[in-house]
């Protein structure tokens, strides 16, 4: 993989990736290489994007771990957490296993959809929104769950979740946690 624009951490996260890779023995810094995505995808290249990793990045993680560009890229596709595309500027990511199956999943996935004119996989025109669909996001219990960035919103219905969209549309901070109705 050869890319055009480099990519280098900032003086920051050089210091943090250091921390990470002290964590481990001496022969084991590869062991680092999750930290070490996470805080590339999170910081901005040169264009400007972040909230993914291009193939600078890879390349240069693999350069800072001295690692095979393969063994990097192996680990950055296997995990939902890394994306390999750039992304809206709030990634929805919506739980599709049995359990939240049950509890309205569809539902919610069509509220969406529909409120965002977008379907899995995409981002909107003005990328601001991308849709994904994942495995367990490991609240079974409280489904529909979704993740968007980092927090989680739990107990969706179709109400709720036309609220989170109008709220982030509207630019505003929402509430992660449970979204249950009191019962009373």
């Amino acid at each position: 993989m050869t890319t055009q624009t480099p990519f280098i951490f900032h003086a920051e996260n050089i210091k943090k990736a250091e921390k990470y890779i002290q964590k481990y023995p001496a022969g084991q810094e590869r062991s680092a290489l999750k930290a070490l995505l996470d805080l590339a995808q999170r910081q901005e290249d040169a264009e400007g994007q972040k909230g993914w990793l291009s193939n600078a990045k890879i390349e240069y993680i693999a350069d800072f771990l001295k690692m095979p560009v393969v063994k990097v890229y192996e680990v950055a596709s296997f995990y939902t957490m890394f994306n390999l595309k750039p992304i809206g500027k709030h990634h929805i990511k919506l739980c599709g296993t049995v359990p939240c199956c049950l509890l309205g999943f569809e539902e919610v996935l069509n509220t969406f959809e529909n409120e965002l004119n977008i379907k899995v996989g995409q981002t909107t025109p003005d990328n601001t929104f991308t849709l994904d669909e994942v495995e367990c996001l490991g609240a079974c219990v409280n489904g529909p769950v979704v993740q968007i960035g980092d927090d989680y919103f739990e107990d969706l219905n179709v109400e709720s979740t036309t609220r989170i969209i109008n709220t982030l549309k509207d630019g505003k901070p929402i509430k992660p946690g449970s979204y249950k109705q009191n019962i009373k």
